[in-house]
């Protein structure tokens, strides 16, 4: 029986290969937002990996919305033209289509690189003011947000689709907006990080006006052809948070406006939150989503091995299965999970010697594939 996570996909008029997806996972390493070689090598690298799309790291739209100093960017020129050259880069090589993730950090941003601790910007290393819905800071010992102005509010919209217009001369494939893990978009959804009392805070709707409104924005700028997908957060793992049948309304209310898929993740905006990680923990929220909004789903959370990712999309859980860290550790996952499900999948000209219809080594070193042939 064909394996159904190698199944093609179409979004709009862009058709990906397979069900998999390299998720975008920050790197840290661009300079005042502008990719550098190290983007050159890792982007082209997972545009290989056999995945049907490759999703671009965090990007963020305005530099006060970078997590840290080495986050990327599109909110200048250089940024835009260093960002296509990694993208011609990767599709030349590679056979994956290639999506870009827009974000603001909010009064998650201004803190050291992850292996530099992580913790808050002091002045003397060049921190900035972070924003938010409301003057909360994100954890203890944090420093407080500003909470935005209406006019900050409606210049940040602006801000997403200027870099969605960017997005579209680097010649990306797709876009999808970052409404999780803490940041702006998620921290205006929340009834935990935002206490406004006027009309972007108080009830559920109005907490989701200015996501809403950024997708919109987006929406507009962003051609009909291409897809418009968006990250959101499913549940929060804290008493007054957000859960799944929240994300539920969330996630009909972005299909009305032009959202093509969503990618259901969870927590972030809470520091104290005690997330119950193991595999596959948050499949549940995708096939939720998928069954009562009526929209594609990507599924993401520990999705570890070949048959893990083939049964959600088999059981129709979730229309794609993102992996992050899985693609780190094996950055040929996708030719491997191929294998391991009977599946062949093309590998560019110059690695064609190390397949397992040409290396007799593969049958040694991967013996649980070789048994499934």
């Amino acid at each position: 029986m064909a394996s159904k996570l190698f199944s093609p996909l179409k979004l709009r008029t862009l058709a990906l290969k397979n069900r998999m997806v390299v998720s975008p996972m920050c790197q840290y390493s661009a300079e005042d937002g502008v990719a550098s070689d190290w983007h050159m090598a890792h982007l082209p690298t997972m545009a290989i990996s056999g995945a049907g799309l490759t999703m671009i790291e965090m990007t963020d739209v305005e530099p006060a919305g970078r997590i840290t100093l080495g986050c990327l960017g599109l909110y200048s020129d250089a940024c835009e033209a260093a960002l296509q050259r990694v993208v011609r880069s990767a599709k030349r090589w590679g056979g994956a289509a290639i999506g870009i993730q827009l974000a603001h950090a909010g009064r998650k941003g201004s803190t050291h690189k992850p292996w530099d601790g992580g913790a808050p910007l002091q002045a003397q290393d060049v921190a900035w003011q972070t924003v938010a819905p409301s003057a909360i800071p994100f954890a203890d010992g944090w420093p407080a947000p500003a909470a935005l102005t209406e006019t900050e509010i409606e210049r940040i919209v602006g801000a997403f689709a200027a870099a969605a217009r960017r997005a579209l001369r680097v010649g990306i494939d797709l876009v999808e907006l970052h409404g999780a893990h803490g940041y702006l978009l998620h921290q205006f959804q929340s009834p935990l990080s935002n206490k406004r009392t006027d009309k972007w805070g108080g009830s559920a709707e109005n907490r989701l006006r200015f996501p809403l409104r950024v997708v919109e924005a987006v929406r507009a700028v962003w051609p009909d052809d291409k897809p418009l997908g968006m990250r959101i957060s499913c549940h929060e793992w804290t008493d007054g948070g957000l859960t799944p049948d929240d994300a539920v309304i969330y996630a009909r209310a972005l299909k009305v406006r032009g959202v093509d898929y969503v990618c259901c993740s969870g927590g972030g905006n809470v520091a104290t939150a005690k997330i119950p990680v193991a595999p596959g923990y948050m499949v549940e929220f995708a096939a939720k989503v998928r069954r009562e909004a009526g929209i594609a789903t990507r599924a993401i959370g520990m999705i570890l091995t070949p048959q893990q990712a083939e049964a959600v999309v088999a059981r129709e859980q979730a229309d794609m299965v993102a992996l992050a860290r899985g693609f780190l550790d094996d950055p040929r996952w996708g030719w491997h999970a191929a294998e391991a499900l009977g599946e062949l999948i093309p590998a560019p000209p110059q690695y064609q010697r190390a397949t397992r219809d040409t290396w007799p080594g593969a049958k040694i070193v991967r013996p649980t594939a070789a048994a499934a042939e």
